[in-house]
């Protein structure tokens, strides 16, 4: 995992008790002040090419103390991101998660959103019931292995064994950390490079249509096309295992959509270092409607970092063998390592 010098010296600041970065002044709409005029490619089309960060401490849903409360004042916005560092910064020293205060500095000198939740529509900012056969879904995933089990390596989540994160998407949701991602630019395609497991997802560009719905990926199959400034993409053919696999503190991590999965996405250029990401969610097999969300996309100097998954992983291979120690216990007998 990379220590980029900005996340150690945002990390230094917060020791030290100096003034951190306040909130960029920004619009109900979610959008900062211009800095320079969006740039264009040899082709014409707006240039995306870049490295961006979506990293931010506003939560997928409202919380339940802001209900009715769509957005931020300034002054409120300030407060609710300083009451997130404080939190952060206030972990134990001796819990293990203690050094999040480094790998998720990134937000400090980074954080515009005033909305209180990602989530735009509906207005209350929370995902829809799920249906019937969503209910169904979740509780299927709830009593089975899918992610609690420690039968084989294959029954953990995608994340611990390394496959994949979910903040590909679509739609993108931050991770934990390393929520940065490049952009590299033809007339015929757009990739979204990620940092975080280095998940690379393509759009094409080229009109050609989606591929019959018995192909499927873990992100879907992307095309896109130009609306003037903004680049509208669309995304289908997604398998069962797709959830949406943000930061644990803001995104619910029990939800897997299925194979039914549409997803509309529009990046649309702000201004030379900013851009307005905006999602449409349907699935009619897991949400009684559709909903849709927003948040801005900053750009930083990058490069993006060598996310090595596996260097030095223990963990995987230590929650199979506790299992197996166990296994061997007694009925009733204490569980390994409890007190």
């Amino acid at each position: 995992m990379a220590r980029r010098s900005l996340l150690v010296a945002a990390a230094l600041v917060s020791a030290l008790n100096l003034p951190m970065p306040v909130v960029a002044e920004q619009s109900p709409a979610g959008t900062s002040g211009a800095t320079s005029k969006p740039r264009l490619t040899p082709d014409g089309q707006p240039d995306l090419q870049g490295y961006w960060t979506n990293d931010t401490y506003t939560p997928l849903e409202r919380p339940a103390e802001l209900a009715g409360k769509e957005f931020f004042t300034r002054e409120e916005a300030v407060a609710f991101v300083k009451s997130r560092e404080d939190r952060l910064l206030g972990q134990a020293r001796n819990d293990i998660h203690y050094d999040d205060a480094i790998w998720q500095a990134e937000t400090y000198a980074k954080e515009e959103n005033r909305r209180t939740s990602l989530i735009s529509d509906p207005r209350d900012g929370k995902l829809p019931s799920l249906t019937p056969e969503g209910q169904r879904r979740l509780a299927r995933q709830n009593a089975t292995q899918r992610a609690a089990s420690s039968d084989r390596a294959d029954t953990r989540s995608l994340g611990e064994r390394c496959i994949t994160w979910g903040n590909v998407g679509p739609p993108m949701m931050p991770p934990t950390y390393n929520a940065n991602l490049q952009i590299l630019q033809t007339r015929d395609q757009v990739i979204l490079r990620h940092e975080m497991m280095h998940d690379v997802r393509i759009v094409y560009l080229d009109g050609r249509p989606h591929p019959p719905r018995t192909i499927q990926w873990l992100a879907g199959h992307s095309v896109g096309h130009w609306e003037g400034q903004t680049l509208v993409v669309d995304t289908t053919n997604f398998t069962e295992r797709t959830n949406f696999r943000g930061s644990p503190q803001n995104t619910r991590q029990d939800i897997f959509a299925s194979d039914a999965l549409h997803v509309v996405e529009r990046f649309t250029p702000v201004d030379g270092n900013t851009m307005h990401y905006a999602f449409t969610v349907e699935d009619p097999s897991t949400w009684t409607r559709p909903w849709s969300g927003e948040m801005p996309i900053r750009r930083f100097e990058g490069p993006l970092y060598e996310y090595a998954c596996h260097e030095g992983n223990y963990g995987l291979a230590n929650i199979l063998r506790a299992a197996r120690v166990q296994e061997t216990q007694p009925a009733g007998a204490p569980r390994p390592g409890s007190r």
